[in-house]
């Protein structure tokens, strides 16, 4: 079966492990990128008809590989979050604009 998708650093192993064979790569900067944005619309997929904590917690972990991809800091993420917040508030409310 062809895949050709970003997967767990373990999987190979895995795969491994239950005597089957895999073929993989490591992917360079550009295809890392491309299939982290793959992966991250992949899992909130399955969130969105699943809701279940577990693919919460797969959203995380592509949203952390994307934040140490981009060298970004997660402290300045959630400074930036808290201003957003602070400044136009959360979802908490339940607002629903109809128009504008």
């Amino acid at each position: 079966m062809e895949y050709n998708k970003l997967v767990r650093d373990k999987i190979p192993e895995i795969i491994s492990q239950k005597g089957q064979q895999s073929t993989w790569h490591v992917a360079d900067n550009e295809e890392y990128e491309e299939k982290l944005h793959e992966k991250l619309r992949e899992e909130v997929d399955e969130f969105l008809k699943s809701e279940d904590e577990d693919e919460i917690a797969d959203i995380l972990e592509v949203l952390d590989a994307i934040i140490a991809h981009h060298e970004f800091s997660k402290e300045d993420i959630m400074m930036a979050k808290d201003f957003k917040k602070a400044k136009r508030g959360g979802f908490e409310k339940r607002i629903i604009l109809d128009e504008s």
